[in-house]
């Protein structure tokens, strides 16, 4: 379950071991990622760059489990996968993102 906390200014969505802080403010986007126990650098991109948040749904073809992501789409084609625990999860997030960044609904590809 993804932990999410907004304020006027900057939104923070925690996902496991992924965080994106969306800031108007500094007028910012920056993921923030730890993979076991070391921290990545992060990444950072304008947040008038972003153009979409979308749900992105795959299937394990092994086990037929479905997994689903909220997904940050930069005009440049860059994507942010934000990892959810299920598809109503990653719905919620995309939700949250769009209204903060005042985004339309996403279309279909």
């Amino acid at each position: 379950m993804a932990n999410v906390s907004e304020s006027p200014s900057q939104l923070v969505v925690t996902s496991g071991a992924t965080t994106v802080t969306l800031d108007r403010h500094a007028g910012t986007a920056t993921l923030h990622r730890k993979i076991l126990l070391w921290t990545r650098k992060p990444a950072e991109m304008s947040l008038s760059d972003i153009c979409e948040c979308a749900v992105d749904t795959a299937v394990d073809r092994a086990s037929s489990v479905e997994m689903c992501n909220a997904v940050l789409v930069a005009r440049s084609g860059t994507a942010w996968a934000l990892p959810a625990a299920d598809k109503k999860d990653a719905q919620t997030i995309a939700a949250q993102v769009r209204a903060f960044l005042g985004l339309d609904a996403p279309t279909a590809h």
